[in-house]
């Protein structure tokens, strides 16, 4: 196959799918290794990224979609009638920036961080696939551990979690941490 054919076979794939695609299940089903998929989806990408296309492809953790770029938003929702999904709550965000930064993590180190209970903010972030069960811990009661889904590195525009923007420390962790500098010398 030309180099064409197969890269309208990764787009026709990647628009099927509709969700993302894993670079393992893209480079079987096109036949060919790893490195050369990357290299076909990176420059897939540059394509899309030029002037003048509705649509991109975007990587999530280690897999690719194709979706509509964020400028023709306007136009999508004045085509369509938009799904109205409800805002998450302040607690709900709180709960999934605690997984998001320390995932997989257990219910009760959530709780311990937020300081109270965190059972409606996990339901709803459950229901609304933003995060998911990431196995059990091994130890007392085999708590439940939870990670983010590619659902939540959709809707914040990420590949992956390393690229969430790391917390600044407050005021009272650096002053902690100054004055236990000042200790030492």
């Amino acid at each position: 196959m030309e180099i064409n054919e197969i890269e309208a076979a990764a787009e026709a794939i990647l628009f099927a799918a509709g969700d993302a695609v894993r670079l393992d299940r893209l480079s079987q089903a096109l036949g060919l290794d790893n490195k050369t998929a990357r290299s076909l989806m990176k420059n897939l990408m540059q394509k899309y990224d030029s002037d003048g296309h509705g649509i991109m492809i975007r990587e999530i953790d280690d897999g690719y979609q194709m979706c509509s770029k964020p400028s023709c938003r306007q136009f999508i929702a004045s085509a369509f009638e938009p799904r109205q999904k409800q805002g998450l709550s302040q607690a709900a965000y709180e709960t999934l920036a605690i997984i998001a930064y320390n995932e997989p993590v257990t219910k009760a180190k959530i709780e311990n961080i937020r300081g109270v209970n965190s059972d409606s903010p996990i339901a709803r972030l459950i229901e609304r696939d933003l995060i998911t069960d990431a196995g059990r811990l091994e130890g007392p009661g085999r708590p439940i551990l939870y990670k983010t889904t590619e659902e939540f590195l959709r809707s914040f525009g990420l590949r992956s979690v390393t690229e969430l923007p790391q917390p600044e420390l407050n005021i009272a962790e650096k002053t902690l941490d100054e004055n236990e500098d000042e200790e030492v010398l």
